[in-house]
């Protein structure tokens, strides 16, 4: 089996589609757009990363959106214009997420 984004010349092919994944590890970046001072995630309901970082923010009275990049219109639009690629994506103005940990998330909200 070999993958690549270009079909083969001499060989039958097969499309396949990829799911979201969960980031392993946080990075940062900044956003494309603006989600405004508000907490904004980007999320799916399997991730556990995700439930973390719902937990942390519930439990430090961080008022949050959430939406849901599998099941909410919006959510898939906004995570396709991210250019999300793995879930959770948190926003905060534009500054932009990957993954979660609280001194990283601690980081972009101060």
């Amino acid at each position: 089996i070999h993958f690549t984004d270009k079909k083969p010349v001499e060989a039958a092919s097969e499309l396949i589609e990829l799911k979201v994944n969960t980031y392993e590890s946080v990075s940062y970046d900044k956003s494309t757009f603006a989600a405004s001072s508000k907490v904004v995630m980007y999320s799916t309901v399997w991730c556990g990363v995700c439930k973390k970082a719902k937990r942390y923010f519930q439990k430090n009275n961080i008022p949050f959106k959430e939406y849901d990049v599998e099941k909410s219109r919006k959510g898939k639009s906004d995570f396709r214009r991210l250019g999300g690629r793995g879930v959770p994506v948190i926003l905060v103005g534009s500054k932009r997420m990957n993954g979660f940990s609280v001194a990283g998330f601690n980081r972009i909200y101060r």
